[in-house]
């Protein structure tokens, strides 16, 4: 079962409000509405995820960075390669 849900009333931009209206499908706006604001929820706690551990540990480098993008490359591709109904060849 779903949380419930409550009725609030938001401003915004014109021409924001219907794009978003105009992109959300049978969902509707509200579901597309609530959808932005859950990503958007998601990189704030991510954001401060990453500032406590950079008070802590310091600054990220770029080097970390490009090795992390690198392995989840490495990983995505390694679960491409053995997807299902593909042979696993050794």
């Amino acid at each position: 079962m779903s949380e419930p849900t409550q009725k609030y009333s938001i401003s915004m931009p014109r021409d924001i409000a219907e794009a978003a209206r105009a992109r959300s499908g049978p969902s509707g706006l509200s579901a597309y509405v609530t959808a932005a604001v859950a990503r958007q929820i998601e990189r704030d706690n991510l954001a401060e995820l990453i500032a406590v551990a950079e008070a802590e540990h310091g600054p990220i480098t770029e080097e970390e960075v490009d090795a992390t993008r690198a392995a989840f490359r490495r990983a995505h591709e390694e679960l491409s390669d053995t997807s299902p109904g593909q042979k696993d060849v050794a």
